[in-house]
């Protein structure tokens, strides 16, 4: 065997061995995803729909929210945070309570949760800022772009935010898009999601120009869940919980994007996620962006991702490591939900800020998706 031949054959061992290693250190331990069962559903008066949409949602937290978790809820809190309510096209609502079963027997919330102190420096002057910097953010234009993964899975919603295709019928967005804590918005008396169509399927050649915007083909909503965590009551809501699903009254034929429970940020291709929305100061426009996560908290995702109002609801997605598949995957792990001050050790610092899906909040959103908890109980 020539020295030629003896080199590329150690080359070979080396690859044989060290790959499957390599794949085996991106292998994540299986997340154990608690099981809901429905306890009781019961009839409730029709909405008044008297709340109005606000889509610069701004909230405060202190030291002692950033790191409380579920882990730190009894376990009848949670069960209660985790109850929905049901509202139907035409205005009817239910609320249905929930019990939860830890079928793996590893304990009612045994799911490692970041506990991280935030690094940031205190910030002089207390500014609300949405836009960290040079504007990042870049707006998708072009048939091939606008109809292609992962874009045509964002969604316009009627109330002025955004949402993500989570199946062929349902599409993710946040909770204050449609409920205020207190009472639906009055634009989710005629909920609707819209769709982008470029303007290339309905135009000759010679009346395109490169500024021309998408329409829209707007479907009806047919019923829409919010948790009971998000309906508080008259204290202050949370964004722990701002999330909602929205069932449409027609499937559609676009591909969407698939929920996982947000893993801490190492376990995401660069440490980043992505979203697209369709911020307000960009009107008919989707925009895209995409940044490094800056701190974690149980429920949340820090971050200084660039977005103006009309982005709340979209799908935040990173690249997970599908151990099945053994590739990275475009997977949802979060909703976009607005901004929030951090306040701790007197510093004030400010984020935009996503609720991360949870293994309990994974099982009660598969839950509404599939109708059936024998379909949620893998990641």
């Amino acid at each position: 065997m020539t020295p030629t031949e003896s080199s590329l054959l150690a080359y070979l061992l080396l690859l044989i061995f060290t790959i499957p290693l390599t794949l085996s250190l991106l292998h994540s331990p299986p997340i154990h995803i608690p099981v809901l069962v429905l306890h009781s559903s019961t009839p409730l008066t029709r909405s008044r729909f008297s709340a109005h949409t606000q889509l610069d949602f701004t909230t405060h937290c202190n030291a002692s929210c950033f790191h409380r978790g579920e882990q730190d809820d009894q376990k009848d809190q949670v069960t209660e945070k985790l109850a929905f309510e049901t509202l139907y096209s035409n205005g009817f609502r239910t609320l249905t309570t929930v019990e939860v079963e830890d079928v793996a027997g590893a304990g009612f919330l045994a799911h490692p949760s970041p506990r991280r102190s935030p690094k940031s420096k205190a910030r002089k002057k207390r500014v609300r800022r949405q836009i960290y910097g040079a504007d990042g953010r870049f707006n998708i234009q072009g048939e091939d772009f606008l109809l292609d993964y992962p874009f045509s899975t964002a969604v316009r919603i009627s109330t002025g935010c955004t949402g993500v295709l989570v199946s062929q019928q349902h599409v993710l967005t946040a909770a204050h898009c449609v409920h205020d804590g207190k009472d639906y918005v009055n634009g989710a008396r005629r909920l609707r999601v819209g769709f982008l169509i470029p303007q290339s399927i309905n135009a000759t050649k010679a009346n395109l120009t490169s500024d021309m915007k998408p329409l829209v083909r707007w479907v009806r909503v047919k019923r829409t869940r919010v948790p009971k965590g998000w309906i508080q009551g008259p204290q202050e809501v949370s964004m722990d919980f701002d999330y909602a699903l929205l069932e449409l009254r027609w499937p559609h034929r676009r591909p969407f994007m698939r929920l996982s429970v947000a893993p801490t940020s190492e376990g995401l291709a660069g440490k980043r996620i992505h979203f697209s929305g369709f911020d307000s100061d960009r009107p008919g426009q989707l925009v895209y962006r995409f940044c490094p996560v800056e701190e974690e908290s149980s429920d949340l995702i820090y971050q200084h991702c660039d977005a103006r109002p009309g982005a709340s609801g979209s799908g935040v997605y990173g690249r997970v490591w599908d151990n099945s598949l053994e590739r990275w995957e475009r997977k949802v792990i979060g909703i976009f939900s607005g901004h929030q001050w951090l306040e701790i050790d007197g510093e004030n610092r400010d984020y935009n800020v996503a609720v991360r899906i949870t293994p309990l909040k994974f099982a009660q959103i598969c839950y509404w998706v599939h109708g059936n908890r024998l379909d949620c109980v893998q990641n």
